[in-house]
């Protein structure tokens, strides 16, 4: 039985010091109910708690830990960068080194800018999207997430394609006015967005992982292109969560589809905080101090991130991605065989190490359909396995990760906890 007594109290009191009792919405629990855990370090494919229970850990930082956690050389690198100093708010030669590994892994990224966060990386892109365009208004998918930036946090309205309307208090009509909504893997929609309204640029989630994991349909992602350069508008692949996980160069060199614009993080930052964005160069010439579009940061190219970053990126090579592919074609094969066992209706999502287990029957192709999974079932598959030992995303429509830290023995044992806890909740 999993002890949460350290845990318990420390979520008390941080509810009279963070609002929900948190620092970012979904660790809170709510979408799972309980306590949540308060993690005390990681090593590793495994991470503790307060009061000392043992989790293999299946989230990752949500994300960005795809060597495992305390990896001996990024450490080594954070270490040895930090004692020369840990903010200078001027160029360092790290930063340089840092480009140009992302520009050879990524080459549409012709010249880029390092930003403290996704959310800076996504709402600077759209920035220099409206400058170097002239327009105003841009797409983005239904369900997709780039950032909690105002222009960004819209729900779809009704029809095909919509303008969007706040879906957070304290987003104004004016700041969501501009954003047009459409649902993923619809061409269509994205059409009838094009032909209704001037359109500067697309975001999109090429794999989309804040609706659940969900691969695009094939073709889909070269009609999107097809239509941004008929129209004249940028394509911007946010590219936070897939870039550097699904392979080396992204999403946009797994289906072999170059964006005008990519943001980057997690990875990148080999779990410091850091966003990326860049993109054609003739693009990237907006930016101050080239251009007119301003944008600044006293911590972008912070180098401990660089460093951090850099020691990442130098172990991610072919054979790491090879040997991540197998090991979550083991855990797809393994759920498979679990849910065939229990008779459950779920399905399991993957694009290489990274995946969501949908408790529904029917096929999900989009935020409409992932919010139509049984979230109170997976809140409960989620609470035996973490009684298992397993650590999971604390809500439905998240995904999971697996990191080269995790052997095959870890995936197994992923596999036998939910098929029991699977047997369980039927």
């Amino acid at each position: 039985m999993r002890k949460t007594t350290v845990s318990d109290a420390l979520f008390e009191r941080a509810q009279n010091l963070f609002p929900g009792g948190v620092n970012s919405p979904v660790r809170a629990f709510k979408a799972v109910g309980g306590t949540p855990v308060f993690l005390a370090r990681g090593q590793g494919a495994r991470v503790w708690d307060a009061d000392g229970n043992s989790y293999l850990d299946f989230l990752g930082s949500w994300g960005p830990l795809i060597l495992g956690h305390a990896d001996p050389d990024v450490v080594a690198a954070i270490e040895s960068t930090a004692r020369r100093g840990t903010s200078f708010g001027a160029s360092t030669d790290r930063e340089v080194l840092l480009g140009e590994a992302i520009r050879a892994a990524m080459p549409s990224m012709e010249r880029m800018r390092f930003v403290s966060s996704g959310t800076e990386a996504t709402m600077s892109a759209l920035r220099v999207a409206r400058g170097y365009t002239g327009r105003h208004r841009f797409i983005k998918i239904d369900g997709g997430y780039h950032g909690h930036a105002d222009a960004l946090l819209v729900s779809a309205g009704s029809g095909l394609a919509t303008l969007g309307l706040p879906a957070c208090a304290g987003v104004t009509e004016g700041a969501a006015a501009d954003t047009i909504v459409v649902p993923f893997n619809d061409e269509t929609a994205m059409r009838t967005a094009f032909d209704a309204y001037q359109v500067a640029a697309v975001i999109i989630e090429p794999i989309p992982a804040n609706m659940g994991l969900i691969a695009p349909k094939p073709g889909y992602l070269k009609s999107v292109r097809q239509m941004c350069d008929a129209y004249r508008a940028l394509l911007i692949f946010d590219e936070v969560i897939s870039g550097f996980r699904v392979g080396r160069g992204g999403a946009q060199a797994l289906f072999g589809v170059r964006p005008d614009l990519t943001c980057l993080g997690k990875i990148v930052g080999g779990g410091l905080p850091l966003g990326v964005f860049g993109g054609q160069s003739v693009i990237m010439s907006e930016v101050a101090p080239e251009g007119p579009v301003y944008q600044a940061g006293t911590l972008s190219g912070n180098p401990l991130a660089m460093a951090a970053g850099l020691a990442v990126l130098r172990k991610l090579d072919q054979s790491a991605y090879e040997r991540l592919d197998a090991l979550g074609r083991r855990l797809e094969a393994g759920i498979k065989d679990a849910l065939a066992a229990t008779g459950v209706a779920a399905q399991l999502h993957r694009v290489g190490s990274a995946f969501t287990l949908f408790f529904c029957a029917e096929s999900v192709t989009d935020f409409a359909s992932a919010k139509r999974a049984d979230t109170g079932r997976y809140a409960r598959f989620f609470h035996e396995m973490l009684d298992r030992g397993i650590y999971l995303p604390p809500a439905q429509l998240e995904a999971g990760f697996i990191s080269l830290a995790h052997q095959e023995d870890d995936i197994d044992a992923f596999v036998a906890a939910s098929r029991e806890a699977l047997a369980t909740i039927h």
